[in-house]
């Protein structure tokens, strides 16, 4: 996974490989096959993984309209429905957006299509700026 799967550089998304497969018109769809550094105690994808890969859904569909836009996650609502066991798929909606924040939902799918988790997020958009000599981007997050 390099920066134009997702348009920048996520480093802690390629260190779990996470794998975009749709970013558009809204919607966004990534594939993730957890490995053993992935698991609970009890063999099952750790809620940590599992909320991440929700959260990086969401802000993947809020972003599909905007690319050169960033988000940030302001609030996210979490419901763990069953455990998440082999390969799953984050599927993710835009649901509505103003100027400044995206609403989003996304679910998580294992590979039989039963949904492990869902999850609501809002999401607000930022600017991006560059920074540094080698062009690495920053984000404009003010508090206003």
């Amino acid at each position: 996974m390099d920066s134009k799967t997702f348009g920048v550089a996520i480093p802690f998304v390629e260190h779990l490989g996470f794998r975009l497969v749709r970013m558009e018109e809204g919607e966004s769809r990534i594939d993730f096959e957890p490995g053993p550094e992935h698991m609970n105690s009890f063999n099952v994808a750790h809620g940590g993984v599992v909320m991440t890969l929700l959260d990086v859904t969401m802000a993947t569909a809020a972003r599909s309209l905007e690319m050169d836009m960033g988000v940030v996650t302001i609030e996210m609502k979490t419901s763990f429905m069953q455990p998440s066991r082999g390969q799953l798929q984050g599927l993710g909606r835009l649901m509505h957006r103003t100027a400044t924040m995206a609403f989003t939902e996304a679910r998580i799918v294992d590979a039989a299509g039963r949904t492990c988790a869902h999850a609501t997020g809002t999401f607000k958009y930022v600017k991006r700026l560059p920074i540094g000599p080698k062009g690495s981007q920053a984000l404009n997050i003010s508090t206003d």
